[in-house]
């Protein structure tokens, strides 16, 4: 007796096709759920590290050391450093310097019919504080401050930390002979790690650092004959005094603090008298001021 499939090809085929249905069904769901489960991870990825972004710069914040913002300079420790003698200075000489100016050529820089002297340097900067000392007391010769400010230099891990200087923010220096530009580009102050922006160099400025600097601070530039990057002498004299100590040791030739500030200001001197053609000649024309332009030739 032969037996006989009940099946018909046609319900064969009905099932295979149930089967492939179902089957690629399950493969859509299964994909479906996996795309969710890699959008659910995606978003608890991006929140945990959103929260972590934000618990390190609150940490960073909370963490940062903290140094006072600029206040006006005493009237007192102005004066003393802006009427230092002619004879402190050539008791000192060339004093503790460590970097004299760099002589540059180009065509004289002239600011406001005026030769120009051109400061660019920031707050925080340590090696801008010491530099802003001998810089105030060398224009100071040539000229008026008025409305100085006082400040320190960035908190540890800075090198030098809280070193007390001037900042030229806000301040004005007038003058017969030149026009000084000073120009303070951030603060001492930390803002999510970096220090907050304070002034910002003009294009000619920053044409100045492009044709004679590197990019460092502090830059100076005197009438485009001189050129000064970096501390002229060493900061260490200045950490642990309090600004009005720095201030009396300036006016100290046998200090290491009049040393170095004294020694910078004297070669500043010179440099600036380049630019103005030996004007005032009071200042110019000084025995020490004549020795130290000679023996500047050989240290530039």
């Amino acid at each position: 007796m032969a037996i006989h499939s009940t099946d018909s090809p046609k319900a064969g085929n009905e099932r295979s096709s149930a089967r492939e249905r179902s089957a690629a069904a399950r493969e859509l769901q299964r994909k479906r759920d996996s795309r969710r489960r890699r959008l659910i991870i995606g978003a608890i990825t991006a929140v945990l590290l959103a929260v972590v972004a934000v618990m390190v710069i609150i940490y960073a914040t909370k963490s940062e050391k903290k140094v006072a913002a600029s206040t006006a300079a005493p009237a007192a420790a102005v004066k003393t450093v802006t009427s230092i003698p002619a004879s402190t200075f050539a008791k000192v000489g060339f004093g503790k310097l460590l970097s004299a100016p760099k002589k540059v050529s180009g065509s004289a820089l002239t600011i406001n019919g005026k030769p120009g002297v051109v400061y660019l340097g920031a707050e925080y900067c340590p090696f801008c504080a010491a530099e802003r000392w001998p810089l105030v007391v060398a224009l100071s010769r040539f000229g008026t401050w008025s409305n100085l400010s006082q400040t320190v230099s960035g908190a540890a891990p800075e090198p030098y930390p809280a070193t007390p200087t001037f900042s030229f923010v806000g301040a004005s220096f007038t003058s017969p002979y030149l026009t000084f530009q000073g120009v303070e580009t951030e603060t001492n102050q930390k803002k999510a790690g970096a220090y907050t922006k304070l002034q910002t160099p003009t294009a000619a400025q920053e044409a100045l650092v492009a044709k004679y600097g590197s990019g460092a601070i502090p830059f100076l530039d005197f009438g485009n004959k001189y050129t000064i990057e970096g501390a002229s002498y060493s900061s260490a004299p200045l950490v642990g005094k309090s600004f009005d100590e720095i201030a009396a040791a300036t006016a100290d030739p046998n200090s290491d603090v009049g040393k170095g500030v004294l020694g910078t200001a004297n070669v500043m001197t010179v440099a600036i008298c380049d630019v103005t053609g030996g004007k005032p000649s009071t200042v110019c024309n000084d025995p020490t001021i004549t020795k130290l332009r000679s023996a500047l030739n050989g240290k530039s």
